[in-house]
């Protein structure tokens, strides 16, 4: 029997171009690309703004059903699906967002597909790639050092300690660091205070470099952060304390989007990562707009399943970049939806068919969800080599109820080859021109009335609890010129509900609101609920433990 080669030993078998001739295909001249190495390149800001007047290539997105332990492979679609489309002649581009280190090291592994199907170098991907993480880690910690810094020396902004906002964060999972008390050991180490961490790909600067047009964009945008109260509660801001430029100069190349390869040699633009059950898990407006003036077809992703990575899409990064997709793929597995049918893991092996029909009510309701911002839809079945043909007509049938088409892919094993069919349906769907795309709902719209348009359009939740506090505090902000912000809710990836262990498509449950925040620099409301934590902690036991050097200096264990 042949072995079935790990995810890693294919990536480092590709036969990689240089990436100066990666940018040539799309018209990128070598003197805007700055190589980092021979395979990766950032793009300069110069050749960005020359593009602006350029007509604008068809957008895809590609979401998927609620995660599971059995895999749906979403990204593993973007990618095939970008390859697919190059290989029946279009001209694509790929959009994903960089990896974190805290699930690489923790629980979900890498970002850069998987088989046949992969953005390289893999290993780089996966872990510092170009830099960006640590440059946003290190303006985020930058500003919240000056604050302790300007109360040292004498809080002329009048700061109240007890208020403020501005965490710290750093790239990794550790529950220890959740919530702290800084500044101990005497006078000279500044005045005690409750603060803690959250994980980078929670922070606000990522959300605001995701957000931000360009370097003048970012930098006003960093200067809107409000990183405390005074005593008589109206806000401090980062340019208070003038963080806003020093800020924009550690960010300055991170804002620059990354250029890599599939595969297949096709463009790829991996930039920007915030998480889609905290921030809004989508790669950033740069480098999607840039992508579009550069291709026919781009092809991204948003995180986890549709319930939050494309509502987040939609409501967020479209509603602040202005744009309107033409289409939008939900990926499934067939082991995906026996788990959701009641299936356990170990059991995923066996033909089911009444299970996949059972769980293919979670793949309905986020066929359902995406029609609603009247973006057409197209079901990818990710291929598992076990899966039956009964189970895979199964699906199909289901999907046909829907009034939409589900379409088996093979890109995994096959590479371009299996997903031809896919790319076809794609090109047939955006060229129609048959997208309606709108918002969920209005700017206008008070916040709370946007938290429970979410959870009951959605989610299908029967009711949103919030507290007379957290109320209060959106009344408050509608008051102080923010109640047209979108919100961006952080809620667990498994469910429908705030429950993670509630599979299928529930209904009527409730949706209890722990916490609002406000990023008034990225432009958004963060709505807390159930046990959601924007510190994550590792698993008893983490990937981490089965990451190293082999004998050869190679990474073994990274995915």
């Amino acid at each position: 029997m042949t072995k079935v080669k790990s995810d890693i030993e294919i990536a480092r078998a590709a036969s990689k171009k240089p990436i100066m001739e990666i940018g040539g295909k799309l018209g990128i001249p070598a003197e805007d690309l700055i190589p980092y190495g021979h395979d990766k390149a950032k793009i300069t800001a110069d050749f960005i703004a020359r593009q602006q007047g350029r007509k604008d290539g068809r957008l895809i997105l590609v979401t998927a059903i609620n995660p599971t332990p059995a895999g749906e492979g979403k990204t593993t679609t973007t990618v095939g699906l970008g390859d697919g489309l190059n290989r029946i002649g279009k001209k694509a581009i790929i959009c994903i967002r960089e990896a974190s280190l805290g699930p690489c090291f923790g629980v979900k592994g890498g970002a850069a597909g998987g088989g046949y199907a992969q953005v390289v170098p893999m290993e780089d991907m996966n872990l510092h790639f170009t830099g960006d993480f640590h440059a946003i880690t290190s303006a985020h910690n930058l500003l919240a050092a000056l604050i302790d810094n300007h109360i040292y020396w004498g809080n002329e902004q009048n700061i109240d300690i007890r208020r403020i906002s501005w965490r710290r964060v750093m790239d990794m999972n550790d529950r220890a660091l959740r919530q702290i008390v800084g500044s101990l050991g005497g006078v000279s180490n500044g005045f005690p205070r409750e603060t803690g961490f959250d994980i980078t790909v929670a922070s606000e600067v990522m959300a605001i470099l995701c957000l931000a047009r360009d370097l003048k964009d970012l930098e006003q945008r960093l200067g809107k952060i409000i990183i405390a109260y005074r005593r008589d509660k109206t806000p401090v801001f980062a340019r208070d304390i003038k963080a806003d430029g020093a800020m924009a100069v550690l960010l300055k190349d991170a804002m620059q989007p990354n250029l890599v390869q599939t595969l297949e040699n096709n463009p790829a633009f991996v930039h920007g990562g915030p998480f889609a059950n905290i921030a809004h898990g989508c790669n950033s407006v740069v480098a999607t707009t840039t992508a579009l003036k550069l291709a026919d077809y781009v092809v991204t992703e948003a995180g986890f399943g549709a319930d939050l990575g494309a509502e987040k899409f939609f409501d967020i990064k479209c509603r602040k970049a202005g744009l309107k997709p033409d289409a939008a793929v939900i990926v499934v597995t067939a082991r995906a939806l026996k788990m959701n049918g009641g299936v356990a893991k170990e059991n995923l092996g066996s033909e089911d068919v009444d299970a996949v029909r059972k769980g293919c009510a979670n793949l309905g309701r986020h066929i359902q969800n995406v029609k609603k911002f009247g973006v057409p839809v197209v079901v990818a079945i990710n291929h598992f080599t076990l899966d039956t043909p009964a189970e895979i007509e199964a699906i199909k049938t289901y999907v046909a109820t829907l009034g939409a088409e589900a379409v088996l892919c093979k890109h995994w094993a096959e590479g371009s080859a299996g997903i031809e069919d896919l790319a076809r349906k794609v090109v047939e769907i955006t060229d129609s021109g048959h997208s309606q795309f709108s918002p969920l709902y209005p700017d206008e719209m008070p916040l709370l009335e946007k938290i429970e348009t979410i959870a009951k359009d959605i989610y299908h939740a029967g009711e949103v609890v919030a507290s007379d506090a957290v109320r209060e505090q959106l009344r408050s902000w509608e008051e102080q010129g923010y109640g047209h912000l979108p919100v961006c809710m952080a809620k667990t990836q498994y469910s429908f509900s705030t429950d993670p262990n509630l599979r299928g498509a529930p209904s009527g449950h409730t949706v209890t609101i722990r916490e609002v925040r406000l990023s008034a620099g990225a432009g958004f409301v963060v709505v807390i609920t159930g046990e959601i934590m924007t510190m994550p902690g590792l698993p008893r036991s983490p990937s981490s433990e089965r990451i190293f050097l082999n004998d050869d200096g190679f990474i073994e264990g990274l995915f």
